[in-house]
């Protein structure tokens, strides 16, 4: 297959590079240049802002039904051009090809969903104090959206992103992740050829700091939608509040796992590596933090580092591959200094640590275990195929330990006892908590994080009211 010409999408338009500077999209499993794309000029985002503008008077009468079968179009497309879709993600992320095509499924589920709520935006009757009067709340579109989305997941966050607020009746304008800008691009020709309206998308690349500023603080947004870290999802919320916009953010994580006692150690292992390794580790639900209770733990630690150590790692084209390459040589540097810190602080290597000899940015995956809170693995997000592992005695440790940190966004506890699950789910700090399984968020289901992992929620019933306003309106 061929990768394709990158551009802009602005008002309906695929504009190329042109006289515009240039980024360069690598291949993380060979470093090769994939293909060059063009950077937005203050100008090109300012046009993107006005037909988001222009689109949204049009796009909010349409109504939900007509809405609702643009996005079951593009969720039709999306699962027929899979193939080639799934082969654009491995070559930009890197990951395995079955994980690929899990991904388009998965974005064309986004849709789907998006057409399904897009028709149970209902409102309410309030009764009324006296006769004859007629109370309603009336949910509206809250307005053009300024959407960031990351590299990690190049088709599943720009398309939970795209249906929530299309299916509210917003338009939006995005600025995909620079790493992996042609699936986002291939969404947005989907959309286009199921019939979605001039304007009603647009998509952007250049500076990050730049463009996001310039989005935010204009005007014509009314409502700003983020996915990436902490700290710049910190920045983004300050810009927001400025403006009196409301803003959804999906931020940082650092995932803890609970093993009690009664779990099978060997089948939890088995479960929780392989969500661990599942994009080489850079999924901001990834379990990390794993924390087994001591009666299970040897058992637990030999299968996992086992399975770690068998792990078959390559490029994602090639069959058989469980894991492909890191996204970027900033990911391999984080790791090789996450590693070095935690066995200067005691940790004890039972699988990787190591870089690959092969031409990208491999890693082979890690098992750390006595690891202790002092190391920097233990307090930031490594982002990557590493896992701590380190005993409690009782449920109170757990918890703690769990809890210690000031994010929140997914968890995971694995138990054979009723109770003991109803406790973890209360106690546990984190907008998600899964138990005896690692699926953190589906399209139907309400995803978004606690503490410093966020604001507001994606997907789900709730995902679609973030993208709405409630109007009272009283008539007598």
């Amino acid at each position: 297959m061929d990768y394709p010409e990158l551009t802009l999408l602005i008002d309906g338009e695929r504009i190329a590079a042109g006289q515009r500077p240039a980024i360069e999209v690598l291949d993380p499993a060979t470093q090769a240049v994939l293909g060059t794309l063009p950077v937005a000029s203050a100008d090109d985002v300012e046009n993107a802002l006005q037909a988001a503008h222009r689109a949204f008077a049009g796009w909010r009468a349409t109504a939900a039904l007509d809405r609702a079968t643009i996005l079951r179009r593009a969720a039709t497309l999306l699962r027929e051009r899979t193939p080639r879709l799934a082969w654009l993600i491995t070559r930009e992320l890197g990951k395995p090809l079955a994980e690929s095509e899990k991904e388009v499924a998965t974005a064309a589920e986004m849709f789907e969903w998006g057409a399904e709520e897009a028709r149970r935006t209902y409102g309410r009757l309030i009764p009324g104090r006296v006769g004859g009067i007629r109370q309603m709340a009336v949910p509206e579109p809250i307005g053009p959206v300024a959407a960031f989305s990351g590299w990690n997941a190049p088709a599943i966050t720009p398309s939970r992103k795209i249906a929530g607020a299309l299916a509210a009746g917003c338009t939006i304008v995005i600025k995909p992740a620079e790493e992996t800008p042609a699936i986002a691009l291939e969404i947005g020709q989907a959309l286009s050829d199921a019939g979605l309206p001039r304007g009603v998308l647009n998509m952007v690349f250049g500076d990050p700091g730049t463009i996001s500023r310039q989005l935010i603080e204009s005007p014509l947004i009314h409502m700003v939608t983020f996915t990436g870290s902490t700290a710049i999802g910190r920045d983004l919320a300050v810009m927001a509040a400025k403006g009196l916009k409301r803003a959804t953010l999906e931020l940082g994580g650092h995932a803890p796992v609970l093993v009690f006692g009664d779990a099978d150690p060997q089948s939890a292992a088995d479960t929780i590596l392989a969500a661990k390794l599942r994009n080489a580790g850079q999924i901001c639900t990834s379990p990390t933090r794993m924390f087994v209770h001591e009666s299970v733990y040897e058992a637990f630690v030999q299968r996992m580092a086992a399975g770690a150590r068998d792990w078959r790692v390559g490029n994602g084209l090639e069959s058989g591959i469980q894991m492909g390459p890191l996204a970027n040589p900033r990911r391999l540097a984080a790791m090789e200094t996450m590693v070095a810190d935690a066995l200067h602080h005691g940790a004890k290597l039972v699988a990787g640590g190591h870089r690959l000899d092969l031409p990208g940015w491999f890693w082979a995956p890690t098992i750390l275990r006595d690891a202790n809170r002092d190391c920097l693995a233990s307090n930031t997000e490594p982002f990557g195929p590493l896992a701590l592992v380190q005993p409690f005695r009782d449920a109170d440790e757990a918890f703690m330990l769990a809890n210690r940190l000031p994010f929140g966004l997914a968890a995971y506890a694995f138990t054979r006892d009723a109770a003991t699950a109803r406790m973890a789910s209360e106690r546990i700090e984190s907008g998600v908590v899964c138990i005896n399984h690692c699926q953190a968020s589906l399209p139907e289901t309400p995803f978004g994080g606690f503490k410093d992992s966020g604001l507001g929620k994606e997907g789900g019933v709730e995902g679609l009211q973030e993208f709405m306003q409630v109007k009272y309106v009283s008539q007598l």
